[in-house]
């Protein structure tokens, strides 16, 4: 049962993370027959501490008040991927689990619990921007930097600032049922579980060409993305056997004719679909998908949303 929830800060403590948390579960909603959590804020460096965005903040408790939550809460901070942190909080953080409560971290806040020892052999998430960064420091985790949040009972991890929204929403509907969480996202004004994950947020340019072998043909399959191709077409064009082409295009891109072009397809698909008014079938034709079908098969797999969707979140109702 999720009654007790304590949100632990450190130096450089991100507000807006901090206030998802607050927002969440340290409003009173029991005039609409919400539930009432205990909630508090905790320090695990003295009294006074110091947000990213230059406020300070008088915290009450200290990590004695992690003893008796049923729900503990990381939010991020600034610098919190290249810091160590105080061994007496990763401490009352394992002993938190280890006694049946939960932890949860918003974005960077993750970190606290690698470090802690928590996510060994467990999947989890954070903001992309750091993904590749937990992976190296915490070789035994498994990141998903895809999604939203991830859950792996007791430890939920959340993506990027917003996400963390959806992890809390996630519990309170896991604890409480769907009513309670709708009710609390409508109080909140914001949707109670979003389609897809953070990949449709993850800035993905084109790539720049530093190999001099293949970059002619990549210039080409860029300009060329409708048209079907094959690898030996390519390999020709590259004035190479089919094998050798293949093997220098692994090497200077890092995969396969196949997939990078697939890859490129998708990126112009989001970008028609953020910036035009074309139809989904019109943008299937001009990426070289073909049909709608194919199309979203493909956009599905790669940003974890539909067309129609990312649409509508990134141009808005009356775009979609």
């Amino acid at each position: 049962m999720l009654r007790n929830v304590a949100a632990v800060l450190l130096n450089g403590v991100n507000p807006f993370e901090l206030g998802v948390v607050c927002e969440v579960f340290g409003i009173d909603r029991s005039d609409e027959g919400l539930p009432v959590y205990d909630f508090a804020v905790a320090s695990a460096e003295g009294t006074v501490l110091r947000c990213n965005s230059g406020l300070t903040l008088q915290v009450e408790h200290g990590l004695e008040r992690l003893e008796e939550a049923d729900l503990v809460a990381v939010p991020a901070g600034s610098g919190f991927e290249s810091r160590t942190f105080p061994p007496e909080l990763l401490q009352a953080l394992r002993r938190a689990v280890d006694r049946g409560a939960r932890v949860l971290s918003v974005c960077s806040g993750v970190f606290v619990l690698a470090a802690a020892g928590l996510l060994d052999g467990r999947r989890c998430t954070v903001h992309w921007r750091h993904a590749e960064t937990l992976s190296r420091q915490y070789p035994h985790l498994t990141v998903e930097p895809d999604v939203l949040y991830v859950d792996e009972d007791p430890v939920i991890t959340s993506a990027g600032t917003a996400a963390g929204i959806d992890a809390c929403l996630h519990l309170v509907r896991k604890e409480e049922g769907p009513e309670v969480a709708n009710k609390i996202a409508r109080r909140m004004v914001v949707p109670p579980h979003r389609d897809g994950g953070q990949a449709q947020y993850i800035e993905r340019p084109l790539p720049q060409h530093s190999g001099d072998t293949v970059a002619g043909v990549l210039v080409w399959m860029e300009q060329n993305l409708d048209q079907e191709v094959t690898v030996e077409q390519l390999a020709a064009r590259a004035h190479m056997s089919p094998r050798t082409f293949a093997r220098r295009f692994q090497q200077e891109t890092g995969t396969t004719p196949y997939r990078w072009i697939l890859r490129q397809r998708v990126l112009l698909a989001q970008q028609l679909l953020e910036r035009t008014d074309e139809t989904v079938d019109a943008i299937a034709g001009r990426t070289g998908f073909g049909n709608a079908a194919a199309l979203r098969h493909h956009f599905v797999r790669a940003v974890g949303t539909t067309p129609q969707a990312y649409r509508r979140t990134f141009r808005g109702t009356e775009a979609a």
